[in-house]
């Protein structure tokens, strides 16, 4: 049996009124998508025991936990959400917190996504670490029914039964976050508190809400690695397409009765940032009253920047920081860290509990930020890797911006600009040509927060160029070096190379038609100065993206070319190398996002010009002390 709706809900009037040319990809039906783990429509309740197991060799449920399963949720327009509910029986005379991880990933364990397919070895998460009842990316509800708190793995709208269209955040699907939360927080197993929790796109979800609406059962909220801007952190970046192919990949896995909004199709009809993509940005300045639990690394290509804009730009002063060095998925389900975020749920979310206040005092014992700087792997065992540091700030009060000059003379990177005018070229539309600039630290060295390229580029066959530019840690003999974001059964050289197991180093594009846009134009925020260094010392370069203006071939532009945030340590004689090329260096997320043909626009060779009157030159940000 299968839900049947005696109504058709218009859920996209007001986003079609407003974007007429609104792209909606169809989707393949829960009960027909080929990788979905459709197992029926089951509406009703079960008690799992003590020792229930989904599948052999999984999580056991600790407790009595009560499962209703294909729950009915109406929200304000009609629209009929479906959701999983597990909580400790005990809730039925002693109510307990909720915890909602919100996406459209398949509500309880139905999606394609999944830690086997998404990642080798299952991002070095154990089989009996997680029941299989639990959303993609989100918390397992074997464990934290055991802790006292219920899940509500919801259908977002449009995916899986639930109805309506797959709405990419905005205001849309902070309205149906609301109304769950309503019902949720209604419900008589409920003590009338909920929080929010998960990664990625169930991180994105936590932070779109708090942007747009308050709800006051909505006590507090981990957004464990996020994204603020869709078109400046995924599918724009730099102003030019952003791993098309990933995308491709996470929209074909949705499942759903109508279809799904299409950004990377939107961005086809409307490639420079505009009123559609800023009614998609995630206004995180207007956070000013919800705690928050906020988690970063460096091993996203998607979410380093916007986790760490996220914590910079939140006005809550109740809001902390972790920045760890492992992958998402590893660093949610460490044991560890699931302790720490219930100490930070229990506080604000069950403030009756006994001694709470007392023996958990999370306002006044959590460190408010905590850093980690990758070590990287050498000769295949890890370096001394910093893990989550106490810090007084973020970015470093103490950091010393030092400036390199590219010397394409000798492919090194100097601290005195090169007299001589030199150029080197490399091929734009190509996946493996690149220009190489090294240098070596004499003293152990770290660098943390912002870096910054300016480069001097021209192309004599096009009006446009693609520019990336990328820092990798370098070891004595100059080998660029890799850092292993979990634990793994086999030696370095063994495991496959994507980017869910292993950190390059960050990155930096732009589209060099865009450099006109720098720090002007409406739309979209210029970078952030509360609780911060000035733009200025963090190099926050901010780029409208708003107009574009062609660059006649053989003109020689400036460009000025912002990075992701770094986090590394460096022994004496290490180094860093920086690497300049046309294409993303990063490697691919999974195997099945491997490219074997250019996807940029580039067209001949790019040519770097250096020394003289072109101050080509990196900025890396230098912890002192």
């Amino acid at each position: 049996m299968t839900p049947t709706a005696d109504r058709k809900t218009d859920t996209w009037s007001k986003i079609q009124d407003q974007f007429p040319d609104l792209v909606i990809q169809p989707l393949a039906a829960a009960t027909e998508h080929p990788e979905y783990h459709y197992d029926g429509f089951r509406p009703g309740i079960q008690v799992l025991e003590v020792g229930h197991t989904r599948s052999p060799g999984r999580r056991q449920f600790g407790v009595r936990t009560v499962y209703e399963r294909d729950r009915a949720i109406i929200v304000r327009d009609g629209a009929c959400l479906y959701g999983d509910i597990f909580r400790p029986a005990l809730s039925d005379a002693d109510p307990v917190p909720c915890i909602i991880p919100w996406s459209p990933y398949g509500k309880t364990g139905t999606g394609p996504q999944n830690y086997d397919s998404m990642a080798p070895y299952r991002a070095g998460i154990a089989l009996d670490r997680t029941s299989g009842y639990e959303k993609f990316e989100g918390p397992d509800p074997a464990e934290w029914a055991e802790r006292a708190y219920a899940v509500a793995n919801v259908d977002a709208r449009g995916a899986g039964l639930s109805e309506g269209i797959i709405a990419a955040w905005g205001q849309q699907e902070a309205e149906d976050v609301y109304d769950v939360i309503e019902w949720v927080s209604k419900q008589p197993w409920c003590n009338g508190s909920v929080a929010m929790a998960g990664n990625s796109w169930l991180a994105i979800a936590q932070i779109n809400f708090a942007s747009r609406m308050r709800h006051p059962a909505l006590k507090a909220i981990a957004p464990w690695e996020s994204m603020t801007d869709p078109y400046r952190h995924v599918v724009a970046r730099g102003g030019r397409p952003h791993v098309p192919g990933f995308q491709k990949l996470i929209q074909h896995a949705f499942a759903g009765p109508e279809g799904a909004e299409s950004m990377f199709g939107m961005l086809e009809k409307r490639p420079l940032y505009d009123d559609y993509w800023e009614s998609k940005r995630i206004p995180v300045e207007n956070i000013d009253n919800i705690p928050m639990y906020v988690v970063a690394s460096y091993s996203s290509m998607i979410h380093s920047y916007g986790s760490l804009q996220t914590f910079r730009r939140a006005k809550t002063v109740k809001k902390w920081l972790r920045v760890h060095p492992f992958q998402e998925w590893y660093d949610l389900h460490r044991p560890d860290m699931t302790d720490e975020l219930q100490s930070f749920f229990d506080f604000y979310c069950k403030p009756d509990s006994a001694g709470s206040a007392d023996v958990n005092n999370w306002e006044t014992s959590a460190p408010p930020i905590r850093l980690s700087l990758l070590g990287f792997e050498a000769d295949g065992s890890p370096a001394a890797t910093v893990v989550e540091r106490p810090e007084s700030s973020y970015p470093l009060e103490r950091q010393e911006l030092r400036k390199y000059f590219l010397d394409a003379q000798t492919g090194t990177l100097l601290k005195t600009a090169p007299v001589e005018a030199v150029s080197r070229s490399y091929e734009g539309k190509s996946l493996n040509d690149h220009l190489s600039f090294t240098t070596f630290f004499d003293v152990a060295t770290e660098l943390a927060g912002y870096p910054k390229a300016i480069l001097h580029m021209s192309c004599v066959d096009h009006d446009d160029m693609d520019i990336v530019v990328q820092i990798r840690k370098i070891d004595a003999s100059g080998r660029q070096l890799v850092h292993l974001n979990y634990p793994c059964p086999v030696p370095l050289h063994e495991v496959p190379d994507v980017n869910v197991t292993k950190t390059l180093g960050p990155q930096g594009f732009l589209r060099a038609s865009h450099h006109v846009t720098k720090n002007n134009g409406p739309g979209g925020l210029a970078p952030p100065s509360n609780n911060d260094l000035s733009a200025e010392t963090t190099h926050d370069v901010f780029y409208s993206h708003r107009t574009r203006e062609p660059i006649p071939p053989g003109q020689i532009v400036r460009l000025e070319i912002p990075l992701w945030p770094i986090g590394m340590t460096f022994e004496a004689g290490e180094g860093i190398a920086l690497n300049v090329s046309g294409h993303d260096m990063c490697l691919p997320e999974t195997d099945k996002c491997r490219l074997t043909e250019p996807e940029d626009e580039n067209v001949g060779l790019h040519h770097l010009h250096t020394g003289g009157s072109f101050d080509s030159c990196l900025i890396v940000p230098v912890i002192k002390g």
